[in-house]
């Protein structure tokens, strides 16, 4: 019996794309209970932050493996962004990374991503959700830096929930 190529790879498309939406869609369900547990007098922003702190924790726990010196600096904050940048990619966003003006930046862009059409569905303010990815990447560098013995720092300068069209984050090792 044929195989319909195309057929079949539709079929995985959307596959990946439902397990894609389920991500946001599961995060955004425990964030509603951490709410309701939290109680009435409980900043949802703040839950919120302290999520994504939480989770940017193990995620950057995870790169660790993945992660080494031998190549220099340069070569380390490049395997750095492209990291971040697929785990961004795993979510369902259309990702990549550039070089930063320096030798010791890189730029991590986003045009696409799933999390604010998510948020919407569950009332989350697109503030939060642009803090949010801040934070958890912010997160996702705390043990990356203390293992590596290097200071690292992540800075958004664009946000899609902002209405700026797209994501922009500077990646950068401070060698002072």
């Amino acid at each position: 019996m044929p195989v319909n190529a195309e057929k079949e790879i539709t079929k995985l498309w959307k596959t990946l794309q439902g397990a894609q939406r389920e991500i946001c869609n599961t995060y955004y369900r425990w964030r509603e209970f951490a709410i309701e547990l939290a109680g009435e007098n409980a900043d949802p922003m703040e839950i919120g932050l302290k999520a994504a702190e939480a989770f940017g924790l193990y995620i950057g726990k995870g790169m660790l493996p993945r992660l080494n010196l031998l190549k220099g600096d340069e070569a380390f904050l490049g395997m750095l962004a492209k990291q971040i940048a697929g785990t961004w990619a795993t979510e369902g966003a259309a990702v990549n990374v550039e070089p930063g003006e320096k030798p010791t930046e890189a730029i991590i862009r986003c045009t696409r991503d799933p999390w604010p059409t998510a948020a919407k569905t569950f009332g989350v303010s697109m503030e939060e959700v642009a803090l949010s990815r801040e934070k958890l990447f912010q997160a996702m560098l705390v043990d990356v830096s203390v293992f590596f013995n290097r200071k690292l720092s992540i800075e958004m300068q664009k946000a899609i929930p902002r209405g700026e069209g797209e994501w922009v984050f500077k990646l950068s090792l401070d060698q002072s």
